[in-house]
């Protein structure tokens, strides 16, 4: 077994739990923030089945070779809008990724991404960089819904 790790990502984004929930639940809006730059997912490539035990899949596609990239995933827990758990146990390990949303009362949500069992590769510093480009594009697409940046 390799050794694996823990990542945890906190942002504040000015919108509601139930917004950011659905963003992150709904093919239409997953199609525009899964997968670093330099790559696409589209939404036929999206399988969301929101229920415990429920499929979660993502098929990205690279820009510059076409070569697909596809993330298999079981709901653990879908408690909309405060909290998406899912598993992917073809990772090594099985990587946990929970998100907890938190109102913050004031039109701004806590957002909490907490991954456990994170494998070597994941945690090098260009994985990282991958998937803070994957939340920058979270951001972009969430101010094109609300007519606001972050």
């Amino acid at each position: 077994m390799t050794e694996t790790g823990e990542m945890t990502h906190r942002r504040v984004h000015r919108a509601s739990p139930e917004l950011l929930f659905d963003l992150l639940t709904s093919p239409e809006h997953l199609t525009h923030l899964r997968g670093p730059d330099g790559s696409t997912t589209p939404v036929d490539g999206i399988v969301l089945e929101l229920r415990p035990g429920g499929r979660f899949e993502t098929t990205m596609v690279g820009d510059a070779d076409g070569a697909t990239y596809t993330m298999k995933a079981g709901y653990v827990e879908v408690a909309g809008p405060e909290r998406l758990v899912w598993i992917e146990p073809e990772v090594e390990g099985g990587m946990t990724t929970t998100i907890t949303f938190r109102d913050l009362g004031d039109g701004r949500t806590g957002v909490i991404t907490h991954q456990t069992n994170v494998p070597a590769a994941h945690l090098s510093a260009e994985a990282r960089a991958g998937f803070e480009t994957s939340l920058a594009r979270f951001e972009v697409h969430l101010a094109s819904l609300t007519g606001e940046g972050n």
